[in-house]
């Protein structure tokens, strides 16, 4: 059994998608998502004229990627709130590592869909939208426009239940379901020049969203957290840029 400070097994499939401009296949653990880059030389309505670009995200769940078969949101005529609220967070965790004035006026948008759901499915997306992402600046030849790293991670305190107990790192779903304290982590850390291959800078938080499900957690505890998610977003990135290098 891993330790609770350590991530499950983590493996980047690049290329997995042959006709986007970058793409992803992240497996952690049982969560696998599929992420995908496509760059288009064009943004919304309403920046055009401003010389700068735009990265947005599309987030989805296929209907056997949990325990049991959920409908598609199309067949439904709309999306959930919590789809709409995750791809959000992609997209502006996304757009922290773009210099989006030299992206100049093109859109990335990132596509991130959920093959298997063992917790941690929109972490996962994040880590894996930006590895979708520095491919296909890479190869649009944009690379300047990557001027940082992101990554995102799940901590939780777990006090039920049998195996790893207390403060946990890359929490599998049924550790998600008995945790008193719920966490998702997104960092960032600044490149050299847009190469991914370089690890500068402090990390810093982008996003930390934390609940309490059981109880409420003290002061302390929180920063026990912040302080076990950095350390596994910087475990991410090294990751990141062994893929990408």
């Amino acid at each position: 059994m891993r330790d609770s400070s350590q991530l499950r097994p983590l493996d980047f499939d690049l290329g997995a998608q042959v006709h986007a401009d970058g793409s992803c296949l992240i497996r952690l653990g049982n969560t696998h998502v599929l992420c995908s880059a496509s760059l288009e030389e064009k943004v919304p309505g309403w920046m055009k004229g401003r010389g700068k670009g735009w990265i947005t995200a599309e987030y989805g769940m296929l209907p056997r990627s949990t325990h049991t078969r959920t409908d598609r949101e199309a067949a439904r005529g709309k999306q959930q709130g919590r789809t709409v609220e995750i791809q959000r967070l992609i997209g502006r965790s996304l757009r922290q590592a773009v210099d989006l004035d030299k992206l100049g006026e093109r859109q990335l948008t990132l596509d991130c869909d959920v093959l298997n759901a063992d917790g941690g499915t929109r972490c996962a997306a994040i880590t894996g939208a930006w590895v979708a992402l520095a491919v296909a600046l890479k190869q649009a030849g944009l690379e300047a426009a990557l001027v940082r790293q992101v990554a995102a991670v799940s901590i939780g305190l777990v006090e039920r239940g049998e195996g790893r107990r207390g403060l946990v790192l890359d929490l599998e779903y049924e550790e998600d379901h008995l945790a008193a304290v719920d966490c998702n982590l997104v960092a960032a850390r600044a490149t050299a020049e847009g190469d991914p291959g370089f690890a500068g800078g402090d990390l810093e938080l982008v996003e930390f969203q934390s609940t309490g499900e059981g109880r409420s957690f003290t002061r302390g505890e929180a920063l026990a957290l912040v302080d076990l998610g950095l350390a596994g977003c910087a475990e991410l990135m090294a990751r990141q840029r062994a893929a990408v290098g």
